[in-house]
């Protein structure tokens, strides 16, 4: 660990957290959140919010893919996503949905730092977000894609969200 330059998960939890949180709105793959933990721990956000059908550690399905960042990463439960976003808006956070929507703007062209903290929202693998979520949502954003199924993994696109609100907003930036 210490030739790689690794945090040990208390050290982690200790650190300043990029202003970013993660909710999983009806996620259905254990593999997808345990994913999507790692993905957390790798770009040091503040927490991560399981919702819904959402599997909650331990499970061994989320731990073989998060590697250990079920120890590191912050992460509550929230049966009610709509419940937990009128309570993440009252905390200050933008409500930022990863969707292709009407009013959906592509990444590439989207900034973050107008809105300080932000809280996304990745949904369900055959869904999406909830629509209920639609009309608190600040801003919806759309990975642009150039090939012929305009669909990704539900890890892929919060990976690719994530990283880019981290490059943005992250401590030190």
């Amino acid at each position: 660990m210490e030739e790689l330059n690794r945090l040990t998960p208390e050290q982690f939890k200790s650190q300043k957290k990029n202003p970013i949180v993660v909710v999983l709105d009806n996620i259905r793959s254990m593999n997808n959140v345990g994913s999507i933990f790692r993905t957390c721990d790798a770009f040091n956000i503040e927490k991560l919010h399981l919702c819904g059908i959402t599997a909650c550690p331990p499970h061994k399905e989320i731990t073989k893919t998060a590697l250990g960042a079920t120890e590191s990463v912050d992460w509550e439960y929230t049966e009610d996503v709509e419940q937990l976003v009128r309570r993440l808006k009252e905390e200050g956070y933008a409500i930022l949905i990863v969707e292709q929507v009407d009013k959906s703007q592509k990444l590439d062209q989207f900034s973050f730092k107008p809105y300080g903290k932000v809280a996304l929202i990745v949904g369900n693998e055959v869904f999406g977000v909830d629509d209920r979520l639609l009309p608190l949502c600040d801003a919806a954003i759309e990975i642009p894609q150039f090939g012929t199924k305009h669909s990704l993994n539900v890890t892929i696109a919060a990976g690719i969200v994530i990283w880019e609100a981290a490059r943005e907003l992250g401590v030190g930036s």
